[in-house]
């Protein structure tokens, strides 16, 4: 019989007189922490050292943590409208402080990208792994605890319990232990807010050792806004968008680029005329894969990615996602996203939430089990993921940095860019921003070489920045260093090409062509205005959990610390801030960040930089 608590400290030592003393838990990764309980038995470690307590997961989420001044005054009354109820993780808060307890572990095998940079003891418990091992891993490790976050249903009387948003590795542990292979017990915390998702899922109470049910327990879910689209994602969006053929199967990964991507294969579908518009504003003249689409979407596409996000059902919505395998368009592992898109999935007829199918991760990523049907259904398959970093060989770099230090973790993109390779029509697209800003500077983010891979190069096949689309499969080392020479920004294809010369991977008479030398970001500004001006391309393509006046702010702000991190543009913003006429319009997102009133030498100076960044930012 299911025992059920409404006390998380009660749970917690029924959990450590039912499996004892040495815990190993596994904490799903992201949304679907059962945070009460995990938080329960971290005290009962804490608090007594004959508890050995291993938390082994991914995606820790956590509030943000404002710094300066005008961080705090902006994101401060965010926090509390997005995540004031949401309780904080204590190991997180231990781990930051360096004060974790010496019988408590916590590994993970994907952090919150730049989370835990520098923290050393994340960095030397995190563990490289395909998404697709991470169930394997903790098997090995002696697995014996399952907590998770479950919505709740009754159904002619009997009450059910759905994974909803993290069927990903628990529904591979949950294989393994009915063939035998594992002895973990699950133990489940109610939430209101998660959706009830029909399918593999969908279980009985009798899969689990005890539930934690009570209203003083729910907590409103992680619900991490949409941040907007800059042009350079947009690019990077619209030019993936015309290598998704109709017909075909969409991946996407985590990120602002899938939103571009689904917002370009709207306009798409929805306005084709000014898609192909833009599309030749973006790249005139450039030489075009030959899968390049810019159809309508009469077929429509099916969906299989180990992440769901809002952008999948804003496709639904457009009636671009819409081709059936078994009834479905649509198969997931894990969700996560902002509140709108918790409430669409909540909300949804039974009809139209059964054609998104929540499945284990070894579903999504992989194609062994069933892989006559997997290979049927993922036809001329799109597989868009996000890299930080691209070398001139064609290797990715995704998840670390040359020192070691690890940013977020392999995740599934290796599982995605092997499935690519194993089904015939499909590609493996990784996006790259052509430069990122480091101060005052503009480095490349097409290198000659780097000392991390994610990707290795024998493993490469299409590129994509903001200036375009560089075709890589099966090509020669020259033909591939030439291509992603055309897609770097020009500010820095001349030292790129002359490193692959020195090295004799490009002949000594190459030349970058001139249709190519212009790629700067005013011409992606210049390309996309028209699209911009005209609403096709909104800075938040699905909605914003940002206020009117948060939405002006943000650019403003972006604007400042630009310039707070340019020595030599800041003394202007100033001068400009104290010698305007002031601008009515400005009056609400001044009083926004509290400077209606400055009171003090410092927040007369934020006044003026901010209503200088606000003019400049109206102008850009």
């Amino acid at each position: 019989m299911l025992m059920k608590f409404t006390d998380p400290d009660d749970m917690a030592e029924h959990i450590i007189r039912d499996v004892g003393t040495n815990l190993v838990v596994g904490l799903p990764l992201g949304l679907g922490k059962a945070n009460h309980i995990a938080n329960a038995l971290y005290a009962r470690a804490a608090a007594d050292r004959a508890i050995n307590l291993t938390f082994f997961t991914a995606l820790t989420l956590e509030k943000p943590r404002p710094k300066s001044l005008l961080e705090r005054r902006f994101i401060a009354p965010v926090i509390d409208r997005l995540f004031g109820g949401y309780p904080d993780l204590a190991y997180a808060g231990a781990l930051h402080a360096d004060e974790l307890p010496p019988n408590v572990k916590v590994i993970e095998f994907f952090f919150l990208a730049g989370k835990w940079l520098h923290a050393p003891f994340a960095q030397q418990h995190y563990i490289s792994a395909n998404y697709t091992h991470a169930s394997s891993y903790l098997l090995a490790r002696g697995l014996n605890v399952v907590t998770q976050l479950v919505a709740k249903r009754v159904v002619d009387g009997e009450t059910r319990y759905s994974l909803s948003c993290n069927t990903d590795t628990t529904l591979d542990l949950l294989r393994a232990r009915v063939e035998g292979r594992a002895a973990f017990k699950m133990f489940a915390q109610v939430n209101s807010e998660l959706p009830f998702m029909p399918g593999a899922g969908d279980l009985a109470a009798t899969e689990f050792s005890a539930v934690l049910d009570s209203p003083e327990t729910d907590f409103p879910l992680f619900a991490p806004p949409a941040e907007p689209v800059s042009d350079t994602k947009y690019a990077i969006g619209l030019h993936a968008a015309t290598l998704v053929r109709d017909g075909g199967t969409l991946q996407i990964g985590i990120g602002q680029i899938g939103d571009a991507l689904a917002q370009g294969l709207i306009v798409r579908h929805r306005d084709n005329a000014r898609f192909r518009e833009i599309m030749q504003r973006l790249s005139p003249g450039a030489e075009q894969l030959p899968a390049l689409g810019a159809e309508t979407f009469e077929t429509g596409l099916y969906g299989v990615s180990e992440m769901l996000t809002e952008a999948f059902i804003r496709l639904i919505e457009a009636d671009i996602l819409k081709r059936e395998v078994d009834g479905v368009v649509l198969h997931g592992a894990f969700f996560l996203g902002p509140k709108s898109f918790y409430r669409a999935l909540r909300e949804m007829a039974p009809d139209a939430i059964a054609r998104i199918q929540m499945m284990p991760v070894s579903f999504t990523n992989e194609l062994y089990g069933n892989e006559a049907a997997k290979r049927r259904a993922r036809v001329d398959a799109r597989f868009i993921n996000n890299a930080m970093m691209a070398t001139l060989m064609g290797a990715a770099v995704s998840d670390g940095l040359e020192n070691g230090q690890v940013i977020s973790g392999v995740g599934g993109q290796y599982n995605f860019v092997a499935q690519a390779f194993a089904l015939q029509g499909a590609r493996a697209i990784l996006t790259v921003e052509a430069t990122r800003q480091a101060g005052a500077r503009a480095h490349s983010n097409i290198r000659w070489t780097y000392g991390h891979q994610t990707i290795p190069r024998h493993l490469r096949d299409v590129t994509i920045t903001e200036y375009g689309v560089a075709d890589l499969r099966g090509k020669s080392d020259a033909d591939v260093i030439a291509a992603l020479l055309a897609v770097a920004d020009s500010r820095f294809q001349g030292e790129l090409a002359r490193q692959a010369k020195d090295a004799g991977k490009l002949p000594k008479n190459f030349e970058i062509p001139a249709d190519r030398r212009e790629n700067f970001p005013e011409r992606i500004k210049a390309a996309l205005k028209p699209a911009r001006d005209a609403g096709l391309l909104p800075s938040f393509p699905f909605g914003s959990d940002f206020t009117d006046t948060e939405q002006r702010l943000i650019p403003a702000l972006q604007v400042l610390q630009q310039a707070l991190h340019t020595p030599l543009q800041l003394p202007g913003l100033l001068w400009q801030g104290l010698t305007r006429t002031p601008d009515a319009a400005d009056d609400e997102c001044l009083a926004r960040l509290g400077l209606d009133n400055p009171k003090t030498f410092a927040e007369r100076a934020y006044r003026a930089l901010v209503g200088a960044a606000l003019a400049r930012s109206r102008a850009q």
